[in-house]
């Protein structure tokens, strides 16, 4: 009976040694794919967890930035300005890191886009020997803590030595025009363009901002141009109108006036005096005025008053120090086409025959370089002496 009923429960077509073996996997395929799952997700919650990356799961874009080790070699420059129109706050660029700024001039508006480094790239090693620059004289330098910065010394000063050459002689006979081309420095092609195209007898101004502002003033020395220094001031219209990093402003402590006066000093050497770039709110304050023209007069500079404030103190506090000073008579380029210029020009001519010394001021707008070198070539055919500036202050001076 028990074979009969093992024969009863065979299925059809087997017999009783034929039987399969069923085997049954633990789990589905829909629990597997299930635990798959979850492994990940621990996984993925464990990298968020212990991995130190505050930026997790943000796009990063990674730039290599290489610092110079040879003289000529450039640094790749990673620019935080905004774009033109947007506003953004200002960031505070790294030490060793170069930073784009946008600089607006005051006169015409235009925007100039310049790579400067930061303040602590620009310090100077404490055991750093000068740089050695042609025509340069190493005794009139002091290191300071952002690099060399110009000083008096074996009673040489900067603005004698600096001078650029002129018959002073002849030019104290015969009415003189000097003129003085502003805003270098920023765009190296329109400054090459004001170093090669104008005369030796037209004084050259120079920004401390631009990649290289040093190599584009020994450049501009080289051509035997004698060169300025513009001092960015506070305009009236700050911050809206920004002369750029390290301006002087009404609203600091004249110490720190100061200590960002020789951050621009120590730019570039080879200057015979400064300028002020800008400034209108700063250059009728006798209280921060004072402090720099006293300095800069202690450092043996002459101090141009491009003329843009009337109520300019810069003539009285210049007087009290006995300091070498010119202000410029009108702005050339105020109005930038070539038939404003020659009036402009002309009338600077008049000014000459009236009072015996003349000065103007302009950008370096290709129409104002091109017109001015026409000018000149007329000049002397008038009855009138082209000369640098230094000349026309030592002649004002005398008279």
């Amino acid at each position: 009976m028990a074979e009969a009923a093992d024969d009863l429960s065979t299925p059809l077509g087997q017999t009783k040694g034929q039987r399969k073996r069923r085997f049954r996997l633990p789990f589905t395929a829909t629990q597997a794919l299930a635990v798959l799952l979850g492994l990940f997700l621990v996984t993925f919650a464990c990298f968020a967890l212990f991995n130190d990356n505050p930026l997790g799961g943000e796009p990063v874009t990674h730039v290599a930035i290489r610092q110079p080790t040879q003289a000529g070699e450039k640094s790749t420059a990673v620019s935080d300005a905004p774009a033109h129109g947007a506003k953004s706050e200002p960031k505070q660029a790294m030490p060793g890191e170069q930073k784009t700024v946008t600089i607006i001039d005051g006169s015409s508006g235009a925007h100039h886009d310049v790579v400067i480094g930061s303040e602590g790239a620009d310090k100077a090693e404490p055991n750093a020997a000068p740089a050695m620059v042609a025509g340069i004289d190493q005794r009139l330098l002091e290191k300071s803590r952002y690099g060399m910065i110009p000083v008096v010394a074996d009673g040489l000063k900067p603005f004698t030595v600096y001078a650029a050459e002129a018959d002073r002689a002849k030019a104290a006979k015969m009415p003189v025009v000097s003129i003085v081309v502003g805003g270098l420095g920023v765009g190296a092609a329109k400054t090459t363009d004001a170093i090669m195209k104008l005369p030796p007898a037209v004084t050259l101004a120079f920004t401390p901002y631009g990649s290289d502002p040093a190599k584009l003033a020994e450049r501009a020395r080289a051509q035997r141009h004698e060169i300025l220094l513009q001092i960015p001031m506070e305009p009236f219209d700050y911050p809206d109108n920004d002369p750029g990093p390290q301006t002087l402003l009404t609203t600091v402590a004249p110490e720190q006036n100061l200590d960002r006066l020789y951050w621009h000093l120590s730019r570039f050497q080879g200057y015979a005096g400064i300028a002020n770039f800008m400034g209108g709110r700063f250059v009728v304050s006798d209280a921060v005025m004072q402090p720099i023209v006293r300095e800069a007069a202690k450092r043996g500079l002459g101090y141009l008053d491009d003329g843009s404030a009337p109520r300019s103190v810069a003539p009285a506090l210049a007087a009290a120090q006995a300091m070498p000073f010119a202000k410029a008579d009108l702005s050339i380029d105020a109005v930038p086409t070539a038939l404003e210029i020659d009036r402009a020009l002309a009338k600077l001519e008049s000014l000459a025959k009236e009072r015996g010394t003349a000065i103007g001021i302009a950008s370096a707008l290709p129409v104002s370089i091109e017109r001015i070198g026409v000018w000149i070539k007329a000049l002397e055919g008038h009855g009138i002496m082209l000369v640098p500036l230094t000349t026309a202050m030592l002649k004002s001076k005398s008279s």
